[in-house]
C-alpha cells in the first residue's frame, strides 16, 4: 500500500469518513463541493491508497478478516499516519458500525461522531428472504439494484439505480463484499457500547424514505446508548443522502461539527 488518500480541505478540524457497503472513498463525491475546506480536513478512507477497506477499489485482492474491528483499526492507523491527535468521524451505513468500534478503541481521541443511515452495533436481524437477497448480492448485480431500490423507498430513477449498482459492482471484490455483509449484519458488540456509554457527541442522520434504518431504530439504539446522541431526519432522502440530498447532508454534518464541543 502506498501512502495516498483522498482528502478535501486542510482546515484545523480533522474528519475521517468511512463509506458504506455499496460505496468507496469517493461515494460522498456529490457533496464535496459544499464542504468547508478552510474549517475542516476531510480524509476519506481511500480505496486507491493507504489503509483503504481491504477488498475495495485499489485494495482489491488485499487480504484481511473483513471485520468492523479491522476497519476501525485501519482508520486509527490512518489518523496516526496523518498526525491527527484528535478527529471526528463520519460513517455511512456499515461505516457507522465501524465508527462505533472506533469510539470504543480510542474515545479520548475522538471529537464528534456522525452516523449517516447507520447500521447500529447490534447488527441487523433479517427474515430469510431478505437475508437471501443480501447474500446473493455479492455475485448478482440485479440483487444489488433491488436492495438499492428498496432502501431508497422505491422512488428514484431506474437509470440512477443501475448506475449505483454498477458503481458498487466495480468497487469491491465479490468475496470481500460478501464477508462485509456478514460483518455488519451478524456482528453485535452492543453490550460493550452500553457498558462504556461513550460520552461523545453523536448525530444520527436518517433519510425519511429509508425503510429499515429509520428513526424508530435510532431511538432503540444510538439514542438509548449514547448519552449525548441526537437524531435528525433528512427530508427527501433514503439510505444514500450523499447522492439524494448532498447539500442538505453537508449542511447537517457541518452544523453539528461546528457546534461548541
Amino acid at each position: 500500500m502506498h501512502n495516498s488518500y483522498h482528502r478535501v480541505g486542510h482546515g484545523p478540524h480533522a474528519v475521517i469518513v468511512l463509506h458504506g457497503w455499496f460505496g468507496d472513498a469517493h461515494a460522498f463525491g456529490p457533496m464535496e463541493v459544499a464542504l468547508d475546506g478552510a474549517a475542516f480536513s476531510y480524509v476519506f478512507m481511500d480505496n486507491r491508497g493507504y489503509r483503504g477497506y481491504r477488498g475495495y477499489g485499489g485494495m482489491r485482492g488485499a487480504q484481511g478478516d473483513y471485520s468492523m474491528d479491522e476497519v476501525a483499526r485501519d482508520a486509527l492507523a490512518l489518523a496516526d499516519a496523518l498526525g491527527f491527535a484528535t478527529f471526528s468521524v463520519v460513517g455511512h451505513s456499515m461505516g457507522a458500525m465501524a465508527l462505533e468500534r472506533l469510539a470504543l478503541l480510542a474515545p479520548l481521541r475522538l471529537r464528534k461522531l456522525v452516523a449517516v443511515a447507520p447500521v447500529p452495533c447490534c447488527g441487523l436481524t433479517m427474515d430469510a428472504a431478505a437475508r437471501a437477497l443480501f447474500l446473493d448480492a455479492s455475485g448478482n448485480k440485479q440483487a444489488r439494484r433491488a436492495i438499492i431500490a428498496r432502501s431508497t423507498g422505491g422512488r428514484l430513477p431506474a437509470t440512477w439505480l443501475e448506475w449505483k449498482a454498477q458503481y458498487s459492482w466495480e468497487s469491491a471484490d465479490p468475496a470481500a463484499f460478501a464477508r462485509y455483509f456478514l460483518a455488519w449484519s451478524d456482528t453485535d458488540f452492543s453490550g460493550e457500547v452500553m457498558r462504556a456509554a461513550p460520552k461523545l457527541p453523536l448525530l444520527a442522520l436518517v433519510g425519511e424514505h429509508d425503510p429499515r434504518f429509520d428513526a424508530a431504530l435510532m431511538r432503540r439504539t444510538y439514542l438509548a446508548w449514547y448519552p449525548q446522541a441526537r437524531l435528525e431526519v433528512l427530508g427527501n432522502a433514503g439510505h444514500y443522502p450523499m447522492n439524494e440530498t448532498p447539500l442538505a447532508l453537508a449542511a447537517s454534518i457541518e452544523a453539528f461539527l461546528t457546534e461548541k464541543d
